[in-house]
């Protein structure tokens, strides 16, 4: 990442919103909070706290009388500009904020989060988040549900699609270049779901979570962290329980780290009926009690819960809320509103549509970002890309023709005619060069049955070389879609066996959003590609890749299992007091499957060979303010040009606590021709070399810091360097520390 970048993402004020015509100074905005404040009645105040959705039970009288302060899944301009004009008729005329789950494009379909996380490049999804909030604002849509910065180490958990994986410092830039993406193209964001919704147990979606607190710091809060210091207006709390005290009604989480350490003065509002669902949590007895722990924590808006608009006017009446906290959380709101400029904001042209996406650029966007995301998972006998010669290819799976899945879940206004599917970017680009395509999709989407097999087999027999596309069907990710199988669903393996009997020569693409469990089929297939959920311009991407008009660069952002009884599973994880010694039971092990992943983190194949040499460490003594700096060259060893990901890990081998076999600190992206070696500087501070303590205070303890740089998590070692003295940081003191690097 460069240097500029990097810093001026993590070093964006928490106070920064969307770029307005003529920015109202601070003092000026709190000053209009406080004068608007002053006018409101109790109602008025509980109106703005309340989040509704277009349809029932939004009443479109309620904007007209101030009962809303916010709507949600508007996603047309006729409809937002009806909203806005019964908000004229109301008595104050406090504008709307128009909110919708904008996760991976609008119209324009890019790769889902996860997949994006593959392309190890912020700039990428920066780009992505920027052409999604144009093409929504558009249509006055000013607020997303996005990013979601919840990071996950269990591939179980269905909605770990929409993250960006197990790493906390790659989740952490990622978030940031998200936020700041969606800022400039006019949308406000929320990250969710603060905070550890992503370890459920069993990877079941809405279980509780048991997380401790120093792992929290360490682990899942940091790009929560990222995400307030890059401007994320506001946040959504989770649905989970954390700890045995639901997120919803945590003063912890929401008062104690998010106000009083990082300093957040946004608003918070529940996910989806979230305050209503403390209930089924058993910490409240009631609507009136539910509304009322939750405000008290600090949730500032109730999404479809209609507990606020409810309870709330009673509660404050009877003292057992008291005003004061209904006028701060209406200050956050408000001046939420004043800094991105709604009050000074023309109305919507109703007129518009989405018609006129996805446009041009955006396909060009959607299609680089998807060619990043691409990964080579393995590439036996250098099968690929498709060699001159071949004269035919046979198209098999289900997925390869498959324009609604491609895009995958939460396409917001995505139209599935706007979907160049992975059969037509096939045949397009076969088409330039000659060779026939022919394909048999082998089964149903969900591949229930082999009836269709045999003819499949048969044009895989005519063929050249064979293109097999399977993975996860649309409905089998995201929300509530977690499995407790995460094998290949359906005949999907039986079919992959028979067409590796064919004995020709065949190349697996995966579509899903998660890792799937191959099994015996990662031996008998020689080249499998993720391509993850590709969006768009999937088609065209992934067609650039198998033929080699682009050499995949993408790398895995969390750990490939070679079976779903491994899960929780991530690369980072704690030493073992007794370490994986080989026929010996009696260490780390399992006694019916390897102790290692399929796949590790950080890792992703290329058309080309890179090489790593002469790695250094500039200084091996370092003390607080110091940057541990370590340089490696770089060389394309092969035929063809090709980008690489440096990836820096290190490893504190003794401290007070045990720390992680590796962690990654830095990482650069770079482009090499062939023949050609760049030297890349990877610099970490050292205050981002530490870990936390359970209050939240943040160690850098004396001692050997133990390096190691390469392509993946198993990265080769580099040396040692020796911090000199112990860093003590109090939980509010800390900002993220921005690590940066630098290729020549």
């Amino acid at each position: 990442m460069r240097l500029s970048y990097v810093l001026g993402l993590l070093s964006a004020l928490a106070v920064s919103g969307l770029p307005l015509n003529g920015v109202l100074a601070q003092d000026t905005i709190e000053h209009r909070v406080d004068e608007l404040l002053g006018q409101m009645t109790l109602e008025e105040k509980i109106g703005q706290m309340n989040l509704v959705s277009h349809g029932p039970p939004l009443r479109w009288e309620d904007l007209s009388e101030g009962r809303a302060g916010a709507v949600l899944n508007f996603n047309n301009a006729a409809d937002v500009a009806r909203a806005q004009a019964l908000v004229q008729q109301s008595r104050l005329k406090i504008p709307l904020l128009f909110g919708l789950d904008v996760l991976h494009g609008f119209r324009t379909q890019f790769p889902l989060p996860l997949g994006e996380a593959a392309a190890f490049n912020p700039r990428l999804s920066a780009l992505a988040a920027e052409t999604a909030a144009k093409e929504a604002s558009h249509v006055g849509v000013n607020w997303t549900f996005a990013p979601m910065a919840d990071l996950s180490r269990d591939s179980r958990w269905g909605r770990i699609v929409e993250g960006f994986g197990e790493d906390p410092y790659l989740g952490s830039v990622l978030t940031a270049a998200r936020v700041e993406g969606f800022r400039k193209g006019g949308l406000a964001a929320a990250a969710k779901h603060f905070a550890g919704y992503g370890a459920p147990q069993g990877g079941r979606d809405y279980d509780t979570t048991y997380i401790p607190r120093a792992e929290m710091y360490d682990t899942y809060l940091p790009p929560f962290r990222a995400a307030v210091e890059a401007g994320s207006a506001s946040l959504m709390a989770a649905f989970n329980a954390l700890n045995g005290e639901p997120s919803t009604a945590n003063a912890w989480l929401l008062t104690d780290v998010l106000r009083g350490q990082w300093g957040f003065d946004g608003f918070v509002t529940s996910d989806w009926v979230g305050i209503g669902e403390l209930i089924n949590h058993g910490v409240a007895a009631d609507g009136a009690e539910a509304a009322r722990k939750a405000v008290l924590a600090g949730v500032d808006m109730d999404m479809m819960g209609q507990l606020y608009i409810e309870h709330l006017p009673e509660e404050v009446r009877a003292g057992r809320v008291p005003e004061s906290v209904i006028d701060e959380s209406v200050r956050r709101i408000l001046r939420t509103k004043f800094r991105l400029g709604l009050f000074d904001r023309p109305a919507i042209d109703p007129t518009r549509t989405d018609a006129e996406f996805p446009s041009k650029e955006a396909r060009r966007a959607a299609r680089e970002v998807a060619r990043e995301t691409l990964v080579l998972l393995q590439n036996k006998g250098d099968l690929l890309p498709v060699k001159p010669g071949t004269r035919s290819i046979a198209v098999i799976g289900p997925l390869a023709d498959a324009p609604q899945d491609q895009m995958g879940p939460h396409a917001a206004r995505g139209h599935k005619e706007d979907t160049v599917t992975i059969l037509q970017g096939i045949r397009q680009r076969a088409r330039s060069a000659g060779i026939a395509v022919t394909h048999a999709p082998a089964c149903d989407l969900m591949c229930r049955s082999t009836e269709q097999l045999p003819a499949a087999l048969e044009t895989a027999k005519r063929a050249d070389l064979v293109i097999a596309v399977f993975g996860e069907p649309q409905e089998l990710s995201g929300e509530a879609a977690s499995r407790a199988h995460l094998e290949l669903n359906g005949k999907q393996i039986e079919i992959l066996e028979a067409l590796a009997a064919t004995g020709k020569p065949t190349a697996l693409v995966i579509m899903g959003g998660r890792p799937q469990v191959l099994g015996p089929v990662a031996e008998r297939i020689p080249s499998i590609l993720m391509a993850w959920y590709p969006g768009t311009e999937g088609g065209n991407a992934v067609a650039d890749v198998l033929f080699g008009d682009v050499s995949p660069s993408g790398k895995l952002p969390l750990t490939w299992p070679r079976a779903t009884g491994q899960l929780p599973m991530y690369y980072n994880r704690l030493p073992s007091s007794r370490p994986t010694i080989p026929d010996n039971r009696f260490t780390l092990q399992y006694i019916d499957e390897e102790i290692t992943p399929l796949y590790p983190f950080g890792w992703g194949l290329s058309y080309t060979q890179f090489a790593y040499s002469d790695a250094t460490i500039a200084r091996q003594r370092l003390d607080a303010g110091d940057v541990l700096e370590v340089s490696v060259s770089v060389t394309n060893k092969g035929s063809k040009a090709g980008q690489e990901v440096v990836q820096l890990y290190t490893r504190d081998p003794v401290a007070s606590r045990s720390r992680p076999l590796r962690e990654l600190k830095a990482f650069e992206k770079i482009s090499l021709k062939p023949g050609e070696t760049k030297r890349v500087t990877l610099r970490v501070p050292v205050e981002a070399l530490g870990f936390h303590l359970s209050d939240g205070t943040y160690v850098v303890e004396a001692g050997a810091i133990q390096a190691f740089v390469g392509g993946s998590s198993l990265a080769e070692a580099v040396g040692e360097a020796e911090i000199l003295n112990t860093i003590r940081m109090p939980p509010q003191e800390r900002r993220a520390s921005a690590s940066t690097s630098v290729a020549q």
